[in-house]
């Protein structure tokens, strides 16, 4: 299966922000992007001109490593997005929150996109009792989604048991019984990014 490659901390200093792949790590003192926040390379630092074109481009390739989306992907979800009622780049965006690997993510049950990932890739999670391993499998209003029963005393789910945990309004997630619930469709608000989003349409649009 194709995957992004690249450290991961270089990711986000050639993205200008935190992008949150390594789960703690981007939250502590140890984080490489808050010791180095410039360009990755020997001229990182150098000031270079951008393009509108490179301002698009950066803000897609922002996106895609975020939430680890291929471009094929990435575009389906464009085109997905356009077909639909509403402003096409929030369509989008809610489109990429409701992957199954996001939400495991969201709901605190990994502690990074990429190990949220492994997670539904190695078949720990139900949806409305039924395992699950794609990670882009989209989630709809109603869906329950569970740690599967003969998971649960692995050591990395047994940590989750009573933990307090933060998460976007639109989902919820009971640490003690390792079962949480798709609330309603996330909104633009939910997305904690620094997106912009106009952007990305615009260089799809071209």
């Amino acid at each position: 299966m194709a995957k992004l490659i690249g450290a991961d901390c270089r990711q986000c200093r050639r993205e200008g922000c935190k992008l949150f792949l390594k789960g703690e790590r981007c939250t502590s003192k140890k984080c490489a992007f808050e010791r180095r926040p410039s360009l990755p390379g020997q001229h990182g630092s150098a000031r270079k001109r951008v393009t509108e074109y490179g301002l698009q481009l950066r803000e897609k390739q922002k996106v895609k490593r975020a939430y680890g989306i291929l471009e094929k992907q990435f575009r389906r979800y464009y085109e997905e997005a356009v077909r639909m009622k509403g402003v096409t780049g929030e369509n989008m965006l809610s489109l990429i929150e409701r992957r199954l690997d996001n939400v495991v993510y969201r709901m605190g049950i990994g502690s990074s996109r990429s190990e949220s990932r492994q997670i539904v890739n190695h078949g720990h999670i139900t949806v409305n009792g039924r395992r699950v391993n794609v990670p882009s499998f989209i989630v709809k209003v109603g869906d329950v989604i569970e740690i599967k029963e003969n998971k649960r005393e692995l050591e990395m789910f047994k940590q989750l048991k009573g933990m307090k945990i933060v998460m976007p309004k639109w989902l919820e997630f009971n640490s003690e019984t390792l079962k949480g619930k798709i609330l309603a469709l996330p909104t633009r608000e939910d997305i904690d990014l620094g997106i912009k989003e106009h952007l990305i349409i615009e260089l799809y649009s071209r």
